[in-house]
Protein backbone atom coordinates (compact mmCIF):
# COMPACT_ATOMS: atom_id res chain seq x y z
CA UNK A 1 0.00 0.00 0.00
CA UNK A 2 3.01 2.72 -0.94
CA UNK A 3 0.84 4.78 -3.11
CA UNK A 4 -2.31 4.62 -0.75
CA UNK A 5 -1.12 7.90 1.00
CA UNK A 6 -1.37 9.84 -2.53
CA UNK A 7 -4.28 7.85 -4.19
CA UNK A 8 -6.31 9.12 -0.77
CA UNK A 9 -5.34 13.30 -1.26
CA UNK A 10 -6.30 12.46 -5.27
CA UNK A 11 -9.57 10.99 -4.10
CA UNK A 12 -10.35 13.79 -1.95
CA UNK A 13 -9.75 16.25 -4.67
CA UNK A 14 -12.08 14.25 -6.90
CA UNK A 15 -15.00 13.16 -4.78
CA UNK A 16 -15.33 16.01 -2.84
CA UNK A 17 -15.17 14.92 1.09
CA UNK A 18 -13.00 12.47 3.43
CA UNK A 19 -15.74 9.43 3.78
CA UNK A 20 -16.31 9.31 -0.31
CA UNK A 21 -12.41 9.51 -0.90
CA UNK A 22 -11.84 6.99 1.37
CA UNK A 23 -14.41 4.82 -0.63
CA UNK A 24 -13.09 5.33 -3.85
CA UNK A 25 -9.29 4.47 -2.74
CA UNK A 26 -10.71 1.29 -1.13
CA UNK A 27 -11.96 0.10 -4.51
CA UNK A 28 -9.56 1.26 -5.87
CA UNK A 29 -7.02 -1.02 -4.45
CA UNK A 30 -9.70 -4.01 -4.62
CA UNK A 31 -10.17 -3.51 -8.68
CA UNK A 32 -6.43 -3.30 -8.87
CA UNK A 33 -6.13 -6.14 -6.81
CA UNK A 34 -8.50 -7.99 -8.55
CA UNK A 35 -7.08 -7.35 -11.69
CA UNK A 36 -3.46 -7.79 -11.25
CA UNK A 37 -2.51 -10.17 -13.57
CA UNK A 38 -2.95 -6.95 -16.18
CA UNK A 39 -0.06 -5.30 -14.62
CA UNK A 40 2.58 -5.05 -17.12
CA UNK A 41 5.39 -6.18 -15.20
CA UNK A 42 8.33 -2.92 -15.29
CA UNK A 43 5.47 -0.25 -15.81
CA UNK A 44 4.72 2.35 -13.43
CA UNK A 45 2.67 0.55 -10.69
CA UNK A 46 1.84 4.61 -9.19
CA UNK A 47 0.17 5.61 -12.71
CA UNK A 48 -1.49 2.41 -12.96
CA UNK A 49 -3.18 2.57 -9.85
CA UNK A 50 -4.06 6.34 -10.62
CA UNK A 51 -5.76 5.34 -14.03
CA UNK A 52 -7.53 2.93 -12.02
CA UNK A 53 -8.65 5.37 -9.39
CA UNK A 54 -10.15 7.46 -11.98
CA UNK A 55 -11.86 5.04 -13.74
CA UNK A 56 -13.23 4.04 -10.35
CA UNK A 57 -14.38 7.90 -10.01
CA UNK A 58 -16.04 8.20 -12.93
CA UNK A 59 -17.80 4.64 -13.09
CA UNK A 60 -19.30 5.61 -9.89
CA UNK A 61 -20.83 8.59 -11.80
CA UNK A 62 -19.54 10.74 -8.73
CA UNK A 63 -19.06 14.77 -9.66
CA UNK A 64 -16.56 16.85 -8.05
CA UNK A 65 -17.32 19.20 -6.19
CA UNK A 66 -16.35 22.95 -4.58
CA UNK A 67 -16.84 22.88 -0.88
CA UNK A 68 -16.18 25.47 1.64
CA UNK A 69 -12.24 25.24 3.62
CA UNK A 70 -13.19 25.01 7.30
CA UNK A 71 -10.74 26.78 9.59
CA UNK A 72 -11.10 27.13 13.09
CA UNK A 73 -11.28 30.41 14.24
CA UNK A 74 -8.49 29.08 17.34
CA UNK A 75 -6.07 28.89 14.42
CA UNK A 76 -6.82 31.80 12.76
CA UNK A 77 -3.15 33.84 12.16
CA UNK A 78 -1.01 31.04 13.21
CA UNK A 79 1.39 30.49 10.65
CA UNK A 80 1.78 26.74 8.88
CA UNK A 81 4.77 24.46 9.58
CA UNK A 82 5.88 24.58 5.74
CA UNK A 83 9.41 23.40 4.69
CA UNK A 84 11.57 25.98 3.60
CA UNK A 85 9.21 29.35 4.16
CA UNK A 86 7.70 31.27 6.39
CA UNK A 87 4.94 33.84 5.95
CA UNK A 88 2.42 31.24 4.86
CA UNK A 89 -0.35 31.19 6.86
CA UNK A 90 -4.05 29.56 7.34
CA UNK A 91 -5.70 32.62 5.35
CA UNK A 92 -3.28 31.98 2.53
CA UNK A 93 -3.69 28.16 2.74
CA UNK A 94 -7.71 28.94 2.17
CA UNK A 95 -7.14 31.52 -0.66
CA UNK A 96 -5.03 28.49 -2.45
CA UNK A 97 -7.93 26.05 -1.47
CA UNK A 98 -10.45 28.20 -2.58
CA UNK A 99 -8.73 28.74 -5.84
CA UNK A 100 -8.16 25.37 -6.81
CA UNK A 101 -12.16 24.23 -5.62
CA UNK A 102 -12.69 27.22 -8.38
CA UNK A 103 -11.16 25.06 -11.33
CA UNK A 104 -13.13 22.81 -13.31
CA UNK A 105 -12.51 19.44 -12.24
CA UNK A 106 -10.49 18.39 -15.67
CA UNK A 107 -8.01 21.04 -14.37
CA UNK A 108 -8.05 19.98 -10.86
CA UNK A 109 -6.86 17.03 -11.61
CA UNK A 110 -4.07 17.45 -14.17
CA UNK A 111 -2.93 20.10 -11.66
CA UNK A 112 -3.38 17.92 -8.98
CA UNK A 113 -1.56 14.75 -11.18
CA UNK A 114 1.25 17.13 -12.49
CA UNK A 115 2.23 19.49 -9.05
CA UNK A 116 1.48 17.13 -6.36
CA UNK A 117 1.99 13.87 -7.51
CA UNK A 118 5.12 14.73 -9.75
CA UNK A 119 3.68 12.51 -12.65
CA UNK A 120 4.80 13.19 -16.11
CA UNK A 121 2.67 14.76 -19.26
CA UNK A 122 2.50 11.68 -20.86
CA UNK A 123 1.82 9.34 -17.63
CA UNK A 124 -1.03 11.99 -16.89
CA UNK A 125 -2.38 10.99 -20.51
CA UNK A 126 -2.16 7.50 -19.63
CA UNK A 127 -4.04 7.52 -16.54
CA UNK A 128 -6.51 9.57 -17.77
CA UNK A 129 -6.72 8.61 -21.43
CA UNK A 130 -6.58 11.95 -22.92
CA UNK A 131 -3.72 13.02 -25.58
CA UNK A 132 -0.81 14.63 -24.10
CA UNK A 133 -1.66 18.18 -25.89
CA UNK A 134 -4.76 18.00 -24.05
CA UNK A 135 -3.03 17.57 -20.30
CA UNK A 136 -0.34 20.21 -21.47
CA UNK A 137 -3.26 22.79 -22.52
CA UNK A 138 -4.90 21.81 -19.03
CA UNK A 139 -2.08 22.51 -16.95
CA UNK A 140 -0.75 25.46 -18.61
CA UNK A 141 -4.51 26.64 -18.04
CA UNK A 142 -5.05 25.79 -14.55
CA UNK A 143 -2.08 27.24 -14.07
CA UNK A 144 -3.24 30.33 -15.58
CA UNK A 145 -6.40 30.27 -13.78
CA UNK A 146 -4.75 29.97 -10.25
CA UNK A 147 -2.30 32.82 -11.39
CA UNK A 148 -5.19 35.09 -12.09
CA UNK A 149 -7.61 33.73 -8.73
CA UNK A 150 -4.44 34.44 -6.65
CA UNK A 151 -3.24 37.80 -7.74
CA UNK A 152 -5.34 40.06 -6.09
CA UNK A 153 -4.84 38.22 -2.58
CA UNK A 154 -2.20 38.99 -0.24
CA UNK A 155 1.85 39.05 -1.83
CA UNK A 156 2.74 36.36 1.26
CA UNK A 157 1.19 34.21 -1.49
CA UNK A 158 4.15 34.56 -4.15
CA UNK A 159 5.41 31.25 -2.89
CA UNK A 160 2.06 29.24 -3.48
CA UNK A 161 1.79 30.93 -6.96
CA UNK A 162 5.48 30.05 -7.92
CA UNK A 163 4.68 26.28 -6.43
CA UNK A 164 1.96 25.60 -9.21
CA UNK A 165 3.87 27.99 -12.23
CA UNK A 166 6.55 26.54 -14.03
CA UNK A 167 10.37 28.01 -13.43
CA UNK A 168 10.07 30.73 -15.88
CA UNK A 169 6.53 31.05 -15.28
CA UNK A 170 7.48 31.89 -11.84
CA UNK A 171 10.32 34.51 -12.77
CA UNK A 172 7.71 37.06 -14.18
CA UNK A 173 5.34 36.87 -11.61
CA UNK A 174 4.97 40.79 -10.22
Amino acid sequence: MPHSRSLLRVARHLAGNGPTAEDLVQDTLLRAWRSFDQFQTGTNAKAWLFRILFNAFHAQGRKARSRALLVSLDHAGRELDLPGGEGFGLSDAAAVTQALAGLSPEHRAVLSLAVVEGFTCREIAGILSIPIGTVMSRLSRARQALRERLAPADSGLRRARSAVCSEGEARELP
